[in-house]
């Protein structure tokens, strides 16, 4: 490493934030930009580890130690071609990846970890800025056709790994525009979508083809319906990147109210707003008391939605417990660390309650008025939490909107996955063999339809295996990377 000492000499420092007042203003990205001399002293702080721990906690393998000494050195422009090397889309994960890297960095042990996060997305927009990110065009045709329904992270990474094997690609997506959950389900102020439109760019100069409004496998009556066996006859193969967008329900008394929303009915609307769409029966939170149940990044991202809307209160609730401060002992190093973490949303607002449950929905004629729940304490029963209501905890909260954040419970299993009758797992996921293949010959699986509910890296990992076995299966052999298997987990 370029500075031995670095990670001594330097103290970890992030991006500031936007101040709150004006963030919340509109809905532009909240971080400001760091200075050069600042971006290459953290990433001086990259240590000469010997294991580079951070490799391994990455899914897609980043290359980080390397670009962290280039960026150290000032050598931009052969940071962005490592960076690249592992990642298709740097600029989408360092926005919106968690970083597990940074919870495996050697660094981390008795110090704050390097901030790679940070460094990767200053030279992802350094190479933009400076006209480093061109079409790789493949250097020959194979005359195959790869047909890919879904355009999140793992169907864009898939595409773009076989265009530039040299198939032709076509990606389908039952939406209007191209991105999947990172179009409509991501907000704004985390990720602006001009950046997401800039790589797609690149991608149909490639000669990646894109086409929307294409529900593959959908009820006959709707227009834009494309039965599956079309596809199988016009492709060599099929890759499915269709998610786990099977959201979980809450079914207690008062579900039926309205202003009971899921997250997903609340966030697209909000996103195509951003995208100039005059949307009929979009979900305001303005002057209204909002509660969010879930406690993950979904939401979150209400939480800052909802405040940008003008809500009068916001409620965030969650049924474990508040983690700790720092790193949990039930997550040592190198795992990803189970720690009190504050989103740029939480700063922004609202109220964040721990240990409770929700019991009922209260309302009156038809429409939602409140919530009634309790306190809870969490035992382990057989390897699993177990809630216990705690005595006299009961609480009631006045709500005009309630929104579940509570996670996916796996791939829809209605059109294309009833049309070719894939096989699937207790968990709701397809099923797929070590090469990637469905129960059903030629059709892949990668991403969230066949892991479960994850991180984007995980997508973009999976979408880059996936697509080595896809040429490998249409060619015989591949030079395409691999960086994951299908059963492949995180560390924990």
């Amino acid at each position: 490493m370029g500075d031995p000492q670095g990670f001594l000499r330097h103290r970890r420092e992030v991006p500031a934030r936007r101040p709150v007042p004006v963030r919340l203003r509109d809905w532009k990205e909240v971080y400001e930009s760091q200075a050069d001399a600042e971006l290459r002293a953290q990433a001086s702080r990259c240590m000469d580890c010997g294991i580079p721990f951070c490799n391994m906690g990455c899914p897609l393998g980043n290359l980080i130690p390397d670009w962290n000494d280039l960026v150290y050195r000032d050598n931009w422009e052969d940071a962005a071609r490592r960076l690249h090397a592992t990642n298709n889309f740097p600029e989408f994960t360092g926005r919106l990846c968690p970083a597990p890297c940074e919870g495996a960095c050697v660094a981390g042990i008795n110090i704050d970890p390097i901030t790679i996060k940070n460094v990767e997305l200053a030279i992802i927009e350094r190479a933009f800025a400076e006209g480093w990110v061109t079409p790789v065009i493949a250097s020959q045709p194979t005359g195959k056709r790869v047909a890919i329904v879904g355009s999140g992270p793992a169907g864009l990474a898939a595409a773009q790994q076989l265009t530039r094997a040299g198939h032709e690609v076509t990606v389908y997506e039952r939406a209007d525009r191209i991105g999947g959950l990172m179009r409509y389900g991501i907000p704004e102020f985390k990720m602006e979508k001009h950046l997401l439109d800039r790589r797609l760019d690149q991608m149909r100069a490639e000669g990646t083809r894109f086409v929307v409004n294409a529900f593959i496998g959908g009820p006959i009556e709707e227009d834009r319906s494309i039965p599956v066996e079309r596809l199988r006859a016009d492709a060599d193969a099929i890759v499915l990147a269709t998610g786990a967008t099977q959201w979980r329900g809450l079914p207690i008394p008062g579900r039926e109210l309205a202003g009971v929303h899921q997250a997903m009915e609340y966030l697209p609307s909000a996103n195509r707003i951003q995208h100039g769409d005059s949307v009929s029966g979009a979900i305001d939170a303005k002057d209204k008391n909002v509660i969010i149940i879930g406690g993950g990044d979904t939401g979150a991202d209400c939480l800052g939605t909802a405040l940008r809307q003008g809500a009068a209160s916001v409620h965030q609730l969650e049924i474990m417990a508040r983690p700790p401060d720092e790193r949990a002992d039930s997550t040592p190093w190198p795992t990803w660390p189970l720690m009190y973490r504050v989103s740029s949303a939480h700063e922004e607002g609202g109220e964040r309650m721990f240990s409770v449950s929700t019991t009922e929905f209260v309302g009156e004629n038809g429409q939602l008025s409140g919530l009634r729940g309790h306190k809870v304490r969490m035992e382990m029963a057989d390897g699993r939490p177990n809630f216990i209501k705690i005595d006299q905890s009961e609480f009631e909260l006045a709500a005009d909107l309630v929104f579940l954040a509570l996670g996916f419970t796996g791939t829809e299993q209605t059109t294309v996955v009833a049309q070719l009758g894939l096989e699937l797992d207790n968990r709701g996921n397809i099923v797929r063999d070590r090469d990637w293949m469905s129960s059903v010959s030629d059709v892949f699986v990668c991403g969230d339809s066949g892991r479960g509910q994850s991180l984007i890296v995980w997508a973009i990992a999976e979408g880059r295996a996936c697509a080595a076995a896809v040429d490998r299966s249409l060619m015989g052999e591949t030079l395409l990377p691999s960086p994951v298997g299908p059963n492949d987990r995180p560390m924990r």
